[in-house]
């Protein structure tokens, strides 16, 4: 066999329940238990003699220490105590230790030993692998109520995933764990503004200059491309020319509002990591002045939370993730607030799955359009492969002229901008 894997610190982090399982040299124990988080990692493995040493090693961490696995590697050192962190997340306890033992494989139910497991994979693993197998545990092992307490929260990798599981438990929460749960929160959705905020309102604003047209511009503001076509009536072929009799130049950015935007958020459990999303792109916007946002979370309820768009955080914490869905009761809220249509931008964040009543749905998207309203539909706004998603009411949509699609926050910019614009979106290729 020539195949080798990748470097087992990132590839034996798997992320379906198909991974291999692997075992410790001592069977059911944990890394865990030779050092608490934080203390010294374990001491690193001798160094391959060859490559073929090198290479049953990653064989090794990669297909476990079933009696089958057939390498017959012994893992010493920094390595066991990667193999055993993988362990406890993927074993799936029923096999025999090398030395013959039962398999005790999984965290359990016990807070320490999440904590030591917690630590001891951000000591072996980088934050990306990390943040993977948090989610992994979270799922495999159900230990979303060990979440609910603070020193759980104190020690996981924060990521979008985790707000959105803390969101979901959020009713669940106690008090006291509610203020390590915001700082949590908070901290992710800081990361988030540095990384979103400035692009966003540099692509924004420009596209509001530009949907303002004026006819007298100076020289360096005049569009080219409209005034030529605005002129091609006065081509001289003796020339080749264009005599441009009426010039169309870009509007200069004002502290008036121009236009008008609504986030229409599908609050389902699905969609957690693009209410995360949805929430901070809100706050961006909200902090322009030529825009005027408002944003509304639905399930089968509908909730305006324009008001604290000023934080993020206040915002994620008004939502209430899980429920059904009634699509056309949150777009008849949204259509009775639009008082500019021509001059709105309607962004419907949801994958479609409607639980109310499917034809007023597509009626009410007919008429927003009809009376100029900019509709955009988003089946998520995450960094997410292609979602699941009903596909026959967004074929219904596109036939309206409202192609459905999945964004990822970075594009999110440029859709909005050609939205304002009123221009075709920059509409990603299906995957």
């Amino acid at each position: 066999m020539t195949t080798e894997p990748n470097d087992p610190t990132t590839a034996a982090a798997p992320t379906s329940p198909a991974s291999p399982g692997t075992t410790t040299t001592a069977a059911g124990a944990t890394p865990a238990e030779g050092h608490p988080a934080g203390a010294s990692p374990a001491p690193a493995s001798p160094a391959p003699t060859s490559p073929t040493d090198e290479r049953l090693r990653r064989w090794r961490l990669v297909l476990g220490g079933e009696a089958a696995e057939g390498t017959g590697c012994v893992l010493n050192g920094r390595d066991a105590a990667m193999d055993g962190a993988l362990t406890a997340l993927y074993g799936r306890g029923d096999g025999k230790g090398q030395a013959g033992k039962e398999r005790s494989a999984g965290l359990g139910a016990s807070a320490p030993s999440v904590a030591r497991w917690l630590g001891d994979i951000r000591t072996y693993f980088p934050s990306s692998v990390v943040q993977v197998m948090q989610r992994d545990a979270i799922d495999r092992l159900g230990l979303s109520t060990l979440l609910l307490e603070p020193e759980m929260l104190e020690a996981v990798e924060a990521d979008v995933h985790l707000v959105g599981t803390l969101l979901s438990l959020n009713k669940a929460m106690p008090e006291t764990t509610k203020e390590t749960a915001r700082a949590v929160v908070r901290k992710v959705v800081e990361d988030l503004e540095k990384r979103l905020a400035t692009r966003t309102r540099a692509t924004l604003t420009g596209a509001l200059d530009r949907s303002a047209r004026i006819n007298r511009p100076r020289h360096h503001d005049i569009d080219w491309n409209r005034t030529i076509s605005a002129n091609l009536k006065h081509y001289l072929p003796e020339y080749r020319t264009i005599v441009p009799e009426r010039l169309v130049g870009y509007g200069r950015a004002s502290r008036s509002v121009k236009k008008e935007v609504v986030l229409c958020i599908d609050q389902s459990g699905s969609m957690a990591a693009s209410v995360v999303y949805a929430s901070v792109f809100g706050a961006v916007l909200a902090s322009m002045r030529s825009i005027d946002t408002r944003l509304v979370v639905f399930d089968t309820a509908v909730v305006d939370l324009t008001d604290q768009l000023d934080d993020p955080v206040d915002v994620l914490f008004g939502t209430q993730l899980g429920g059904g869905t009634d699509i056309n009761r949150a777009l008849a809220y949204c259509q009775s607030q639009i008082t500019r249509p021509a001059e709105t931008v309607m962004v419907l964040i949801s994958d479609l799955y409607e639980g109310g009543i499917r034809h007023e749905m597509l009626k009410r998207v007919a008429a927003m359009k009809a009376s100029g309203v900019q509709f955009v539909t988003l089946l998520a706004l995450s960094d997410e492969g292609a979602p699941a998603y009903d596909r026959e009411h967004a074929a219904a949509l596109a036939a309206l002229g409202a192609p459905a699609f999945a964004c990822t926050p970075d594009l999110f910019p440029e859709v909005m901008a050609a939205a304002i614009e009123k221009r075709p979106l920059p509409i990603p290729d299906p995957v």
